[in-house]
């Protein structure tokens, strides 16, 4: 199997995924499949409606699967297929992972035109805290700072 058909293959089962969520009104329509070394390591689909998650979107919940069965929180060497652009969050998680490569079908101007609009989200990020639609409020800054000198001065610290 060439790479290109190897990369169908994948993008194939998060597509079928979606459509499936769909069909059996589990949730939103997207699907991925985190993949390592040419094999299926985790897949899932959306599942923010049934399990009452607004972070239950498919790519973070695959990532969730792969890093309990690879018992790592480090994805290198993997690749996410995903059957649309990942969100501003799962865009985050799959950096946060350490993810390889992100194959993804649908745009998310694709997915703004049947509702699924995150371009609030992107306007959002690049406002200064104190113009953004939900307020942020610092407090307590020297009382949390004790956490992190604790973990900079920890023995048991795994840098991630």
């Amino acid at each position: 199997m060439n790479e290109t058909s190897e990369h169908k293959k994948f993008m194939e089962i998060a597509i079928r995924l979606s459509e499936k969520n769909v069909l059996e009104g589990i949730g939103g329509p997207f699907g991925a499949v985190v993949v390592r070394a040419g094999k299926v390591v985790a897949k899932s689909a959306n599942k923010v409606t049934s399990s009452n998650d607004p972070t239950a979107h498919a790519e973070v919940s695959a990532i969730r699967l792969a890093c309990k069965k690879l018992k790592t929180f480090d994805l290198s060497g993997c690749t996410i297929y995903t059957s649309c652009e990942p969100c501003p969050m799962c865009l985050s998680a799959i950096y946060w992972a350490k993810i390889d490569t992100i194959y993804y079908g649908n745009t998310k101007v694709d997915a703004a035109a049947i509702g699924f609009n995150d371009k609030f989200i992107y306007d959002e990020l690049d406002k200064p805290m104190h113009k953004r639609s939900l307020p942020v409020k610092q407090i307590l800054r020297m009382e949390a700072q004790k956490a992190f000198k604790l973990w900079d001065q920890s023995a048991m610290r795994i840098d991630y």
